[in-house]
């Protein structure tokens, strides 16, 4: 596997690793880079912020996003 020599100390710094090291690069498609940041801001609204309950379908939508991403860099990792 390659080591890009970078360790982000913040989330924040992990998701543009992510953009810059892999999605700028078209190993990975936008399409999950935007569905990485989705996620990090409903976690962060989900800590932070006072907010209704997500609904079941809002719920499910994300976990299956969350599923993709895994899958896409589980396939990425396997192809090395």
């Amino acid at each position: 596997m390659q080591n890009i020599g970078k360790v982000p100390s913040k989330h924040v710094g992990v998701i543009s690793l992510f953009d810059t090291e892999f999605v700028s690069k078209e190993i990975f498609p936008k399409e999950l880079s935007k569905d990485f940041h989705k996620a990090f801001e409903m976690r962060q609204i989900a800590d932070y912020k006072i907010i209704e309950p997500v609904s079941p379908e809002k719920a499910k939508e994300s976990l299956s996003k969350a599923y993709s991403f895994v899958e896409a860099v589980q396939k990425y990792i396997l192809s090395l």
